[in-house]
């Protein structure tokens, strides 16, 4: 089938689009990442963590009076959010990489985007939503920072946050279920990012 001009000017403002080093289109289920060697083999050679944004979810902030125990309280995915998480998984897998250990938020959110992607998840505090600039996201920022001077080369974590986090540990704004590979930097300053993981 020939594919119409509109197509081809599509299809080349998508791939001239993607950041060095990765390579992806969309397709009717939406991003779809075809290749990415340069981060995947830096997930390979380790010391790294590939930090995700949790998949989508519709809304913006949590209901009044949320808990974390109680998931019906909160903002979670749907079944778009769902299957994104899928993919992201799908893609890892198909990589052959495989985490030493993969950390989400407490939020259900974060939660089930690493148990779909992952299957086996850790909990960990450090992950939690923080409101930039308070005492609590600066003592959350040195505890991602030391976690990542920590992992070893040779393996790489996975972690599921939410966007102010990772925004006060790197300045950088993601999408819903956009990954940043990150290595640490000496000295315990901001992470170095080698690059993006588009949203599957």
């Amino acid at each position: 089938m020939l594919l119409s001009r509109r197509s081809l000017l599509l299809n080349a403002t998508l791939v001239t689009a993607a950041p060095a080093g990765m390579l992806f289109h969309r397709s009717a289920a939406g991003a779809e990442l075809l290749a990415t060697p340069d981060l995947a083999q830096a997930l390979r050679a380790g010391a790294v963590v590939a930090a995700f944004r949790h998949a989508y979810a519709p809304g913006t902030f949590d209901p009044p009076g949320f808990t974390l125990e109680q998931c019906t309280t909160q903002r979670n995915l749907d079944d778009a959010g769902r299957a994104q998480a899928r993919r992201i998984g799908a893609w890892f897998a198909a990589q052959g990489l495989q985490p030493s250990a993969v950390r989400s938020s407490p939020w259900c959110r974060c939660i089930e985007t690493a148990t779909l992607a992952f299957g086996t998840v850790e909990r960990w505090d450090a992950l939690g939503s923080v409101r930039t600039g308070t005492d609590a996201a600066s003592s959350q920022v040195a505890a991602l920072r030391q976690a990542l001077a920590k992992v070893p080369p040779g393996r790489f974590e996975v972690w599921v946050s939410h966007q102010f986090t990772l925004s006060a540990l790197l300045g950088e704004s993601t999408a819903s279920g956009e990954g940043l590979v990150l290595r640490a930097t000496p000295g315990g300053g901001p992470p170095t990012l080698l690059g993006r993981l588009p949203p599957a």
